[in-house]
């Protein structure tokens, strides 16, 4: 134990002593006497206390000119940088000064002669502090040709020279080094090529002015500050392992203690060999398909000396084959009768389990309804989703994911047309958590034969962009778990459609949904709102608000009815259904009474704004009864004469109930031979057609003119005249002949006059008929012309051409439908023409 104290205090002694050696002569050299003066030409200054000084000194300060500088006039005066510190009108002034700063510090002695100043003498002052005592004394050589270089930490400055010495001893023979650096704050200084087998023993002297110290004696061997150059190795993975590799390095010759660290790049800790026993070593347990980074560090020593830097080297190990299992999801949609879209999705392998890059997915289709399934065929596709138009039968389907190793185990799903022996989850809630994120919580479904094997929880955006989305994110959970929190896609402000199915063997059963958000706002906009009146009330119908101003899931609609120019109250209509209800019933409601109606949204965080506002009125009950029924009588009529046998029954009918002059046909003037003769004469006729009709003052009745009629024989038909195209547009208020037997003279009732018709304004032309007896050869019988009926017409049986016979010359011409008309029959007897009028504007002037 003596022994432990002696050896140590010996070693300091001997330092000291060495140290003082190394010193004593730069000491005594640098001492100063007590005291300091500046003498000059015009006078002279002193001060009391030698420079340098430390903070806290008081300085006396004197100056004293020269007998020929004195004068009356003139005052002396001391200067501290531009600072007058004393001054009188003497030849001598002096004057205390304390230092505080550390620097140097300058004082001057002038004369002051009114505003000039003359410069007699001045003084500089140094103030610092004296070394600290050097610390971390440190030495280190790198690599084992190298040489030392030793380094220490200051301490305070100085801000006055100090000096800095290393004493190098052997035990025998002492070194002394002075330092290099030009850093204030640390020191460093290299040393000469050390021996390996001798114990080195430093100390650090720091010395000035004001003062010296040491540092603590640093004793080493080289071998103890020795830092090796890093080693040099490879890596290499023998057989294409994806788990296992062979080590290779070469250090320094003296440094063959290594060690090695490695570490995948993606995680932060490392995994640590602490002594490699030789150049080449294997590692096991690497994961496949992975970038590592290994490093190794050596040093000369077992347990002693210093470690060398980390030398670093990267590499990726082979690929393996997959060995996750996709998750996989699915939707169906049917296409016709016979056929079904299926369309699947599966989430794309984490790295661990893909083991290497995913070249593509194979998916197999093997339906359930054969008794013995072909095996099925293997669709191959590189993305994460496939879609196919099968037969609606259900199938079993597997996707494996393969790389350049091999294929993953096989993910099989179960599809099949009917769920409903498959019950959904029970009590399905959505809770939000905030920051993006819900929780979806249910019970497993009801009934003794339901035992999920596990559960899928879906959930979409309404109204998400397919294209960019083809399908809804999902996560798939085991039995055991009856809640999770996704956060997965979601965004505040939003709501959700959640679904959650229980699987059953990989079927899945029956959905059971709820909405849901993360974060809700009170919305903002209104519904948009459309009114239809009713006899007693208004149908009000909205639109639904879009999603990115819902600002999370409507909770209720609000409905508001007021009167218009009114100052009450609206009325409030609560819908609480706000999923799926879009109309609403108001009744009863005031006839004859404005209203304005508008609608609002709510959220979990309040109500939104209102949408837009509608104004309507609604009619009596009176008005939209006559309106009804008025309509409804028309709707009934156009039904009822669409029909054909009713059609021609309603025409019988009106025939009945008609007078019997509607039934007559109108004699038409036009076929008169008068007026084919009126046209050839017309040329003739040197004064106007106005000759002959008289004014309407003047105008008398002509006298009645008697027409024979003769019949012709019913083989061939009978002569019967027609009307002539252009006569039409007087027929609607002329009178047809009644209906009358072979033998009977047919009755003809007056056309009406200017006083019943409103038809016949101009004048009227009498005794323009006369009778025209034709002789018809081959018959011998005498026609009689007359003004034919018009409604059937049939060619007369002559030998005669229509030259001959110009004014037999007709064209059929059928008025009213002969449907409302009974066939013409021959008659005989007088006809008398008094009653017809003619309107003379059918004539041309």
């Amino acid at each position: 134990m003596l022994f432990a104290w002696i050896v140590p205090a010996a070693i300091w002694l001997l330092v000291h002593f060495t140290a003082d050696a190394c010193t004593k002569g730069n000491v005594m050299a640098s001492k100063l006497p007590r005291g300091t003066a500046e003498i000059c030409d015009k006078g002279n200054m002193t001060a009391n206390t030698a420079s340098p000084v430390q903070p806290g000194t008081n300085v006396t300060l004197s100056c004293q000119l020269n007998p020929l500088q004195c004068t009356k006039q003139c005052r002396i005066a001391i200067f501290f940088n531009s600072s007058e510190l004393i001054s009188n009108y003497s030849s001598a002034v002096s004057t205390k000064f304390l230092v505080h700063a550390y620097g140097k510090h300058v004082f001057t002695c002038k004369i002051v002669c009114e505003h000039k100043k003359r410069l007699i003498c001045g003084i500089e002052i140094e103030s610092g502090n004296p070394p600290d005592e050097p610390r971390n004394v440190s030495c280190i050589q790198y690599g084992t040709d190298g040489h030392p270089t030793c380094t220490w930490d200051k301490g305070r400055l100085t801000y006055i020279s100090t000096t800095y010495v290393i004493q190098l001893s052997n035990g025998t023979d002492v070194l002394c080094v002075s330092e290099e650096s030009l850093s204030k704050k640390f020191g460093s200084l290299a040393l000469s090529k050390l021996n390996f087998n001798s114990t080195y023993t430093i100390v650090v002297a720091a010395s000035n002015e004001l003062g010296s110290a040491f540092s603590q004696p640093l004793v080493f061997m080289l071998i103890d500050i020795v830092k090796p150059h890093p080693p040099n190795f490879l890596v290499e993975f023998e057989n294409s392992s994806a788990t296992g590799c062979t080590f290779f390095q070469h250090a320094e010759a003296q440094a063959q203690h290594c060690r090695l660290r490695y570490r995948p790049l993606t995680r932060h800790t490392w995994s640590t060999v602490e002594s490699l026993s030789s150049e080449k070593c294997s590692l096991d347990g690497l994961e496949p398909h992975t970038a590592y980074e290994f490093q190794v560090s050596c040093k000369i020593h077992p347990e002693r000396g210093l470690w060398s830097n980390w030398r670093g080297y990267q590499t990726r190990t082979p690929e393996a084959a997959p060995t996750g299992l996709l998750d996989v999801w699915y939707r169906l949609q049917d296409v016709d009768s016979q056929r079904q879209n299926i369309s699947l999705f599966w989430k794309a392998l984490s790295k661990s389990e893909a083991r290497g890059r995913i070249l593509r997915y194979a998916v197999t289709f093997e339906a359930l309804d054969q008794q013995s399934p072909p095996a099925g065929e293997a669709h191959l596709t590189t993305h994460t989703s496939y879609a196919r138009v099968v037969p609606r039968v259900g199938y079993k389907i597997t996707v494996t994911a393969e790389n350049s190793r091999g294929r993953s185990p096989p993910a099989s799903i179960v599809t099949s047309l009917g769920t409903q022996d498959l019950p959904p989850p029970q009590n399905v809630s959505a809770v939000a958590m905030g920051n993006s994120s819900m929780l979806v919580s249910w019970k497993p479904p009801g009934g003794p034969a339901a035992s999920p094997s596990g559960y899928v929880v879906e959930w979409a955006e309404p109204g998400r962009d397919t294209r960019l989305e083809p399908h809804p994110p999902w996560v798939k959970l085991p039995a055991s778990n009856l809640s999770t929190v996704i956060a997965e896609q979601i965004k505040d402000n939003v709501c959700y459609q959640i679904s959650v199915f229980a699987l059953y063997r990989d079927r899945a059963g029956q959905a059971a949904s709820v909405r849901g958000y993360s974060r809700a706002e009170a919305p903002s906009a209104g519904p948009q709102v459309y009114t239809t009146p009713r006899a007693k009330g208004i149908v009000v119908s909205w639109e639904a608000i879009p999603a990115h101003q819902q600002r999370g899931c409507i909770t209720r609609y609000h409905a508001y009815l007021q009167k218009k120019d009114r100052e009450e109250a609206p009325a409030l209509y609560s819908i609480s259904d706000a999923s799926a209800q879009r109309s609403l019933y108001i009744a009863p409601l005031q006839p004859r009474e404005c209203y304005a109606l508008w609608m609002t949204a709510s959220t979990a965080a309040g109500e939104g704004p209102r949408g837009n506002t509608e104004l309507f009125c609604l009619e009596s009950t009176e008005e939209w009864t006559t309106v009804g029924l008025t309509c409804s009588f028309f709707i009934f009529s156009a039904c009822i004469c669409s029909v054909p046998p009713v059609r021609k029954g309603f025409r019988s009918l009106l025939s009945a109930l008609m007078p019997q002059w509607q039934s007559k046909a109108i004699p038409d003037p036009a076929n008169a031979t008068w007026a084919k003769n009126y046209m050839s004469m017309k040329a003739e006729l040197s004064s106007p057609s106005s000759l002959f009709l008289h004014s309407a003052g003047s105008f008398e009745e002509p006298e009645t003119t008697q027409v024979e009629e003769a019949f012709v024989k019913t083989d061939p038909p009978a002569l019967r005249d027609q009307l002539p195209f252009g006569s039409t547009g007087h027929r609607g208020r002329g009178q047809w002949p009644r209906e009358s037997g072979l033998g009977q003279e047919p009755e003809y009732e007056a056309l009406p006059g200017t006083a019943d018709g409103d038809l016949y304004e101009e004048q009227q032309l009498p005794d323009l008929y006369k009778k025209i007896v034709m002789e018809v050869t081959e018959h011998a019988q005498t026609v009689s012309e007359y003004i034919a009926n018009p409604v059937t017409a049939y060619p007369p049986a002559v030998t005669g051409t229509a030259e001959d016979h110009p004014e037999l010359e007709c064209n059929p011409l059928s008025v009213f439908p002969a449907a409302l008309l009974p066939p013409t029959l021959s008659y005989e007897g007088n006809l008398t023409l008094d009653a017809v009028k003619i309107n003379c504007g059918s004539f041309p002037r």
